[in-house]
């Protein structure tokens, strides 16, 4: 247990970079860690040779985790056998000197010891004792269920282990960006992102589709709230593995769940549409563009790239503004809702650079084989509303803004173990409970018989006492209750050791013969 708890603090102390560092693969931060490469440049090389850019999936942190893993499964299990075996016990025998014992009682009474036997037995079943009578005491104890919710503790901690590296080894995490109408299979290839574990099966992943039919996103419009968003709802045609086609809606909290593979909503933005022409006046692209959110009302930034135009290849980078203005710093969004949507856009020709084999970012624009378009000896810069065309100087292609789409963001998480660590960790919280809660404690009934030719007539000498098995005492009206139960008073007696016959019987338990 020693090393099990060591390494639980060891384990403890691993996780704090992934609090400290920005983490890769995170849905609601995914460019954190380029971001940090950017602003240290020096730095960042060594963290992530150091696996701190990726804490929870680094080989040392699995080290620290296998290690425990072992260790609490050498803890946990002999533990649990000794445990069941405490469970399965009958109570044992009454001490010697029940005068030491908690609550201790000692009197005469003018029953058969075998009534009074089976009178404490009976009255002690009925309180759910578990009760075991011999020819001169009664043995009962309660508050098993502590013991069985210490066993279900320390097996479910084990369980709990268990399912956390279940859904490490096996399942699978990704992100994907889908603008309203546009549909998605789940397959690697369609993830924007895409993060297996060590055994997922690729080539096997729940065979699904969807169609991101609508997206809607309703905004406070007065109140010291005004602009937040209060509502978030994707309306989704899904077919799943029996070809079945249904319609749900997926919102925070409420994901799409097809056999485990579940996806969440984790953000949303706009996709302006346009079509551009090139220099000979065809089309060359046509449709939704994602821009990245910038801030609470939505400006966003994002490139679009026409690799296919003539003579020269086309580029265009600006902003959009969901509801634009113009202040003294330059545009900006006024509110997050498309009140007056509105794209500022400066323009690109050249070689985009995509034919170099050289991965490139959708949301970035590699300058080098560009050349900004000018206009009067100045940058070219468009500010357009919907329907309307920008033309490029010198007849090089025009762009028209025709409206504007939503987007959502959904992340994706496949996770076999998940519901095996919820169902550890309920089992956990009961085990604590009932272990912290119930009083395990013992109770003893022994009873001398006594001769009856001395004094008054008295025919056995009962003892009773009890003892707590956990720090807390046990309840203080159950041999009271019991002693009512045999007609005996109810105040205890010193404690004392029980003498030779005969004796004259005590009229009161002060006056109990020492």
């Amino acid at each position: 247990m020693r090393t099990a708890v060591i390494l639980l603090i060891l384990l403890a102390l691993a996780a704090i970079p992934g609090s400290v560092f920005p983490q890769r693969n995170v849905a609601t931060d995914p460019a954190a860690v380029e971001q940090y490469v950017a602003k240290y440049p020096d730095l960042a090389p060594w963290l992530d040779r150091a696996g701190l850019f990726d804490v929870y999936a680094s080989p040392w942190f699995a080290a620290i985790y296998v290690l425990l893993l072992v260790s609490m499964t050498g803890c946990v299990l002999p533990r649990s056998l000794r445990l069941w075996r405490a469970i399965r016990s009958a109570p044992p025998v009454a001490p010697r000197n029940l005068g030491r014992m908690e609550d201790h009682r000692r009197l005469e009474v003018e029953q058969e010891p075998e009534a009074v036997l089976a009178a404490a037995a009976d009255h002690l079943r009925r309180r759910r004792f578990r009760v075991v009578v011999t020819d001169s005491e009664v043995r009962a104890e309660r508050g098993y269920l502590r013991e069985v919710g210490n066993l279900a503790f320390h097996l479910s901690l084990l369980v709990l282990l268990v399912g956390i590296a279940v859904g490490k080894l096996i399942g699978f995490e990704g992100r994907v960006a889908i603008v309203e109408g546009a549909t998605f299979a789940n397959d690697r290839s369609q993830y924007d992102v895409f993060t297996p574990s060590a055994w997922t099966d690729v080539d096997d992943l729940e065979p699904l589709s969807f169609r991101l039919d609508e997206f809607d996103v309703s905004y406070q419009l007065r109140g010291p709230s005004t602009g937040q968003p209060s509502d978030f709802t994707a309306r989704l045609s899904y077919q799943a593995g029996d070809g079945e086609q249904r319609t749900t809606t997926v919102q925070p909290n409420k994901p799409l769940d097809v056999n485990e593979t579940k996806f969440f909503l984790t953000g949303n933005g706009y996709a302006p549409r346009v079509t551009v022409r090139d220099g000979r006046g065809q089309v060359v692209f046509t449709g939704p563009v994602l821009f990245l959110p910038l801030d609470a009302n939505n400006t966003s930034e994002g490139v679009i790239k026409v690799p296919d135009a003539q003579p020269t290849q086309l580029a265009f980078e600006g902003l959009f503004l969901p509801t634009a203005a113009v202040g003294e710093q330059g545009p900006y969004s006024m509110f997050p809702d498309t009140l007056d949507p509105q794209l500022f856009l400066t323009a690109y020709t050249g070689d985009l650079g995509l034919g170099d084999g050289v991965p490139q970012s959708v949301f970035a624009l590699d300058r080098g084989g560009l050349t900004q378009v000018q206009e009067d000896g100045k940058p070219f810069a468009k500010a357009i509303s919907v329907g309307q065309t920008v033309e490029l100087p010198d007849g090089q292609g025009s762009l028209t803004f025709d409206g504007v789409s939503r987007f959502a963001n959904f992340q994706i998480a496949y996770d076999p173990g998940k519901e095996i660590t919820l169902a550890a960790a309920i089992v956990i919280l009961i085990g604590l409970t009932s272990s912290l809660a119930i009083r395990r404690r013992r109770l003893w009934v022994r009873v001398h018989p006594l001769a009856t030719g001395h004094g008054p007539p008295a025919h056995s000498l009962v003892e009773v006492a009890g003892y707590s098995l956990t720090r807390r005492p046990p309840p203080p009206a159950e041999i009271a209750e019991l002693c009512t139960a045999l007609d005996l008073p109810r105040s205890p007696t010193p404690p004392t050791t029980p003498p030779a016959p005969p004796i004259q019987r005590s009229r009161t338990s002060k006056d109990a013969p020492t």
